[in-house]
């Protein structure tokens, strides 16, 4: 179940929008996938040392705070709390990018699309403050058909490559280099956000010690090898130029071999697919909050459940900072928010994964090159972020500077 809980968190729509962000680097991504593979199961690996060593709930706040105290541990949490919340704005864009297979004005019109994002971030909020055994039941029927259409792609590809009929990209349209291998690798690594997800409930698996280490490192392994055969697929089966402009490039491959019913039947799957990450993302993006203020990182008012269990309060901030990212970004197109927005959200995350690769260079409980194999790929990544997506991040941490300050100037315990 932890191992599902780790695939699941980081299958959802990274997969099935990256062909189209990744195509205009060419023969640069298959260097790009096979660093951040080897990157990420280093990251995946510090996480499962360190759980080893420390199986409480809590993941990485729990982690840096043994390593260097509360005020280093609130920022880590801030900065992945940033990764939930931004990170699900680009589910959300994802999700209706697929809807506009069934509805093409929503590729064109970015306010209209914007809007419809919009409201599906808080039906799935709603839903998840409805209750967990709700917000369950459709993470459950998502996760059985996400992998269907990943299937079906490789599967196409392998019947296409004897008889020629894949479009392999210009090997000098973009020139091979270590700067577009670099944005690329970062790009790629938006799909494993996620790894560490078995670490957060840690307090309520059965010898976690054991169990959570096996699933964060062999779920990371498995999603590796799906994302590497079926987005190569994708970009080989589709031109890059129009794999490039695709608002939803997984059912674009299915609709030109099996047919525009086949295309269709694609998207849904794709639509479910992120929509239960998003569901799953959203789940977490109030509860990890909610559990810092019980633990005195946040304020304690979002610690506050509702008669159902639910942090309402943490649901509904959550939520509303989602809304603002998207509506200040509402005049990019649907590929040029996902890839924006996904930027945003990874060079968030990556600053937690080099200060807990940090942590456990200083606590122990992995070898200490696995820890700076981690730290080095996760600098790399950041920088392969740009500018643009480091200065929103940075700008978004230093949003959390008055909270700091108002909680050392509290009573409650931090």
């Amino acid at each position: 179940m932890t191992t599902a809980l780790v695939v699941g968190n980081m299958i959802g729509s990274g997969v099935y929008m990256l062909p189209a962000s990744l195509a205009p680097y060419g023969w640069n991504v298959i260097p790009a996938w096979g660093i951040t593979i080897a990157g990420s199961l280093a990251i995946a690996a510090v996480f499962a040392g360190l759980c080893r060593q420390m199986p409480q709930a809590g993941g990485p706040y729990v982690y840096v705070r043994a390593a260097f105290g509360k005020d280093i541990a609130f920022f880590i949490a801030w900065s992945y709390w940033i990764s939930l919340f931004v990170g699900n704005g680009a589910i959300a864009v994802a999700t209706v990018s697929y809807l506009s297979s069934f509805i093409p004005a929503l590729a064109s019109n970015a306010l209209w699309s914007t809007a419809i994002t919009i409201l599906l971030v808080w039906t799935m909020t709603l839903i998840n403050i409805s209750g967990t055994r709700n917000a369950g039941w459709v993470q459950l029927v998502s996760t059985l058909l996400k992998i269907l259409p990943l299937i079906a792609v490789v599967i196409i590809a392998a019947i296409a490559a004897p008889q020629g009929g894949l479009s392999l990209p210009d090997p000098h349209r973009p020139e091979i280099g270590l700067a577009a291998i670099t944005t690329a690798g970062t790009l790629t690594l938006w799909a494993f956000l996620g790894l560490e997800s078995a670490t957060v409930p840690a307090g309520k698996v059965s010898e976690p010690e054991k169990t959570i280490p096996r699933a964060t490192f062999g779920g990371t392994a498995v999603t590796g090898l799906i994302y590497l055969f079926a987005c190569t697929a994708v970009i080989l089966l589709l031109a890059p130029e129009t794999a490039a402009r695709s608002a939803a490039p997984f059912a674009d491959v299915i609709g030109r071999y099996w047919g525009a019913n086949a295309a269709h039947i694609v998207a849904a799957f794709a639509m479910i697919s992120a929509l239960g990450a998003l569901n799953g993302w959203i789940l977490l993006q109030g509860e990890m909050p909610a559990a810092m203020a019980a633990g005195g990182v946040f304020p304690r008012g979002l610690a506050r459940l509702a008669p159902n269990g639910v942090p309402v309060r943490a649901h509904i901030l959550s939520s509303s900072l989602v809304t603002a990212i998207l509506a200040l970004n509402a005049s990019k197109t649907t590929v040029n928010l996902f890839t924006f927005v996904a930027l945003i959200a990874t060079t968030a995350a990556l600053v937690m994964y080099i200060v807990v690769a940090a942590a456990a260079l200083r606590i122990g409980g992995v070898k200490r090159w696995v820890a700076v194999a981690a730290g080095i790929y996760g600098l790399w990544a950041l920088v392969g972020a740009g500018l643009e997506a480091n200065l929103w991040g940075a700008l978004l941490l230093v949003l959390g500077l008055p909270v700091w300050f108002l909680m050392r100037q509290s009573k409650q315990p931090a």
